[in-house]
């Protein structure tokens, strides 16, 4: 997972580049598209620190332990662990979650369009009711 994530800081590193080239800026369609994968690749990469920081946490904490010359120390080094393995695998659940590919047709726009047919006021009623439906699982 690790390799994945540093192919992505790569590729978030030469986003971060382009979007400050002025030629870049003066072609709005694609400073846009830059922006966009450039906002999308920042939540990897900090998630990819934060995973980074608990692996380095808990190889610290379990140098600390072996060594055991200073019991103090030992007490943290436990409790570091503790909180790091706790956290480790929900942030490996959110990056599998994030690396998953997204799909194309999840940026486009839709029209749902809603009417009452043959009923009367009861399907004007069902209309009403189908839309605030909709709109409550679109929000």
């Amino acid at each position: 997972m690790l390799d994945k994530l540093n192919i992505i800081k790569q590729r978030f590193d030469e986003v971060s580049d382009l979007i400050i080239q002025p030629d870049i800026i003066a072609d709005q369609k694609r400073y846009i598209k830059l922006n966009k994968e450039y906002k999308d690749l920042k939540i990897l990469v900090d998630k990819r620190e934060k995973y980074i920081e608990l692996t380095n946490n808990i190889s610290e904490a379990e140098e600390i332990m072996a060594d055991g010359s200073d019991a103090e120390m030992v007490e943290m080094a436990k409790l570091q662990l503790e909180e790091a393995k706790e956290a480790l695998p929900n942030l490996e659940e959110e990056i599998k979650f994030l690396l998953i590919p997204k799909d194309p047709e999840d940026e486009k726009d839709v029209v749902v369009e809603i009417r009452a047919g043959t009923g009367g006021d009861e399907a004007s009623i069902f209309a009403g009711d189908l839309y605030r439906m909709y709109a409550k699982y679109c929000e």
